[in-house]
């Protein structure tokens, strides 16, 4: 169904689910997925894009958390390194493992015995084994231009990198394919509730209408997944245990690989904090990341890194790869993300906030907020366990059943690199067979973002501004200067018709989008 055709059938009059959740991130999306996949009558709404918030400004990191596990998080570390392999294996080409260099120097915290005893651990609980100890010699042939002062070699270990936008949106896939109608840039503006205070509905609002023209649907359950305004969505309720959500921005560096090719992630401890930070590959590019600070914005705007951020994490390449001499004028974007977390409010430092996610049970409302995007399955699961009730559990298909569904065994066409086709099984799955049909298989410009997926995006994956389709459904405006603003022609020429946007209608977005751009992806003003 289109967007169009979904809003239709809601606006008819008759709209009733088993479910209804709100929040289009890693959260939401997995509790749709594992909702329809259970035969619950399901719609997803989403106020902006899907993964506009956090789950598109993430650190693309799926992993355990060696971080939890040194601090003593023993079960959200196993947890979450079991995860990680379950997608490793389910969804390859979307979620990668990518091998991690920790380097010890002398008289630096934490020693490479200390750090190898922590990491046979974390082997341990996932079940594998991928720890090694590096010599000096073999650390700088992992990692060329390596810092050698007082190296004393480095530990190796596997986690996993994946894109956590298509992530998101492969999830949305999965879920719309069991029946779930999900949409974007539909507000839940108001729950509704009986005599009895129980939720039996909720009104929505399309972007771009009127509140009074509000669309009401009937729902017994809706699962507030909103991330960062979690709160708001529950105040609305009689909670007796309010969320207390504390914001924290991370944000990221993205500079030419050319100007620092690291093929694995390199991690340090940040020497101003001793908090973990990385140099990682990623699409084409490499990153810088991440911070950790109190985000006293509005959380409605696009979240925006500082100049103080953009010093601390130009230090990180200082120290780890001296000889690269990387400036503020290598950054080619950034972006930052708000972390939601909940809080005790004890006043603690930022890094040292509890990172496991908290539920609350309000008459049919049931907010969920915090947690990693590699527990998301777990988190979804146990938030409609609370809602179905003592026989939630019953209700929801079994535990080991697949979240992502393999793709048709498709012959790789000859034009399509195998790396390309590896990631394209995994972004796209059972659709990818539709999305080759009559393709264009073109590489666009210096990416491997072929033009036949920006042409899928704009039939079926609900491209609404020109944003959606350059930040999260692609990344051409985060791996490209000035956020692919030499390529529009181009994208023009072969979306706009497919968007059914008028050349006025083009312009707009064009604006909008550049001016977005400016705001929020390009370094800010002092340092360019």
């Amino acid at each position: 169904m289109t967007r169009q055709q979904i809003l239709a059938e809601l606006k008819s009059g008759d709209a009733r689910f088993d479910v209804v959740i709100v929040g289009g991130g890693i959260t939401g999306a997995g509790a749709a997925r594992e909702a329809a996949g259970s035969g619950l009558r399901t719609l997803l709404v989403e106020q902006k894009d899907f993964a506009w918030g956090t789950s598109s400004r993430s650190s693309k990191m799926v992993h355990g958390g060696l971080r939890y596990l040194g601090s003593g998080h023993i079960g959200l570390a196993r947890d979450a390194v079991r995860e990680r392999q379950r997608m490793m294996e389910e969804a390859p080409g979307l979620v990668d493992p990518l091998r991690f260099v920790m380097p010890h120097y002398r008289g630096q915290f934490p020693g490479p015995r200390l750090f190898q005893a922590l990491l046979s651990v974390y082997d341990r609980l996932a079940g594998v084994s991928s720890r090694q100890r590096l010599t000096p010699s073999q650390s700088q042939q992992w990692a060329p231009g390596l810092s050698q002062a007082g190296l004393l070699g480095a530990s190796l270990f596997t986690d996993a990198l994946t894109d956590d936008a298509r992530l998101v949106q492969r999830l949305i896939a999965e879920a719309s394919r069991d029946g779930a109608l999900c949409l974007n840039y539909v507000s839940a503006n108001r729950i509704t509730r009986d005599e009895a205070g129980r939720v039996n509905g909720v009104v929505l609002v399309p972007e771009g209408e009127p509140l009074q023209a509000g669309i009401s649907v009937s729902a017994n359950i809706i699962i507030n997944a909103t991330g960062a305004w979690a709160d708001k969505l529950q105040q609305q309720g009689p909670s007796e245990q309010p969320l207390s959500i504390r914001p924290l921005r991370g944000s990221h560096l993205v500079v030419p690989w050319q100007r620092l090719p690291v093929t694995c992630a390199v991690s340090l401890f940040h020497p101003e904090d001793k908090r973990p930070v990385f140099a990682f590959p990623w699409a084409g590019t490499t990153v810088l990341g991440t911070t950790d600070l109190d985000h006293p914005g509005n959380l409605d705007q696009e979240p925006v890194i500082n100049d103080q951020e953009v010093r601390y994490l130009l230090k990180v390449a200082e120290h780890l790869f001296p000889s690269a001499s990387l400036t503020a004028q290598d950054v080619i974007s950034t972006w930052a993300g708000v972390r939601p977390v909940v809080t005790d409010g004890q006043g603690k430092a930022p890094s040292r906030e509890n990172r496991e996610h908290a539920l609350r049970r309000d008459k049919g409302l049931i907010s969920v907020a915090g947690g990693k995007l590699t527990t998301f399955r777990q988190i979804a699961r146990e938030a409609l366990e609370a809602a179905l009730g003592p026989d939630g559990s019953h209700r929801l298909r079994a535990d080991d059943q697949p979240v992502f569904t393999p793709p048709a065994d498709l012959p790789r066409p000859t034009q399509v690199r195998h790396l390309t086709w590896h990631r394209l099984k995994g972004y796209y799955g059972p659709a990818l067979g539709e999305l080759c049909r009559d393709a264009d298989f073109t590489e666009i410009a210096d990416s491997n973002v072929l033009w036949a997926e920006l042409e899928w995006a704009c039939q079926s994956e609900q491209v609404h501004h020109l944003d959606d389709l350059l930040l999260r459904r692609t990344r051409l405006g985060l791996v490209f200067p000035a956020g692919a603003r030499a390529l529009l022609p181009d994208i023009q020429e072969r979306c706009q018709r497919r968007l059914g946007w008028t050349n006025d209608h083009w312009q707009r977005e064009v604006e909008r989008y550049l001016s977005l751009y400016q705001q929020a992806y390009a370094l800010p003003s002092e340092g360019r």
